[in-house]
């Protein structure tokens, strides 16, 4: 296998129907009639990496919520695997800044709480091999019966990517869900998402404020200009994969780097 054939093995699923599609989408919230977002357009392909970047106030959350399904838009079509998202879904599945795990709970307890919330515990108990699964997928086998606290901040997100995991979601959305992490911890653990995700095959949707952060995870990014929120334009990121924190000292990554914030500083001053 090349380094670009996953890349490759993306592009021809393309043809295929997207895993996430969303059409003329947008949002106006009613008390105050501000225009949160504006004709945005999107897919998300099968294995796919996408992210969104842009200022604050560019309604980057707002698009997360109406995608999680937390949130109902104004206008526009929000499709996940052929059928509309009205409302929270079991095959979504979500990541944020903090693991929010229970300190009460084992780091496996945390792993299966979403199935005993649906179906109780006789399901949860039984989805404790899938569970240990994930942990020595993560790099926590031996962490299984261990509480919260004692996790480093790393740990308990690596544990929180597990109960994203654990109801084979058809779409992962991640709200920058690394952002409180140190930064070393954080690269490592951009490293890790990016193997979990390529062995799984998961498509994601990420969030984020770090330009370097967007260009090394993904695909391709979406550049968002605010008031109102609406996309300016994709960026397609050519940089093969599996990737490497070395690329970030590549021409190629500058350039790409070079390009988006052209982009970003051009909005700003508009």
């Amino acid at each position: 296998m090349t380094m670009a054939e996953p890349r490759m093995n993306i592009k021809a699923a393309q043809s295929a129907r997207p895993v996430y599609e969303i059409s003329r989408l947008s949002k106006t919230y009613a008390r105050n009639k501000l225009v949160a977002l504006t004709d945005v357009n999107l897919t998300l392909h099968k294995g796919e990496f996408v992210s969104v970047i842009g200022s604050s106030g560019c309604g980057k959350s707002t698009l997360l919520k109406i995608m999680s399904g937390l949130m109902p838009p104004t206008k526009g079509r929000v499709m996940l695997e052929g059928t509309p998202v009205a409302g929270p879904r079991v095959d979504i599945g979500m990541m944020f800044q903090h693991a929010t795990l229970l300190p009460w709970k084992t780091t496996i307890e945390n792993i299966v709480m979403p199935i005993e919330i649906r179906e109780g515990k006789a399901a949860a108990r039984a989805a404790y091999g899938k569970a240990h699964e994930l942990l020595a997928l993560v790099g926590l086998g031996d962490f299984a019966d261990v509480y919260p606290g004692e996790l480093s901040g790393g740990m308990a997100q690596r544990a929180s990517i597990c109960r994203m995991l654990i109801s084979e979601p058809a779409v992962l959305l991640l709200d920058e869900p690394f952002s409180a992490l140190d930064e070393l911890t954080r690269d490592f653990m951009n490293m890790e998402l990016q193997r979990i995700c390529r062995e799984t095959e998961a498509t994601a949707f990420l969030v984020t404020h770090s330009l370097a952060e967007a260009v090394i995870m993904s695909d391709r990014i979406l550049v968002m200009k605010p008031r109102p929120g609406r996309v300016v334009e994709e960026v397609d990121i050519p940089l093969p994969r599996p990737r490497s924190l070395e690329m970030i000292n590549t021409k190629e990554f500058g350039e790409i780097v070079a390009h988006i914030r052209d982009l970003l500083d051009k909005e700003a001053a508009t």
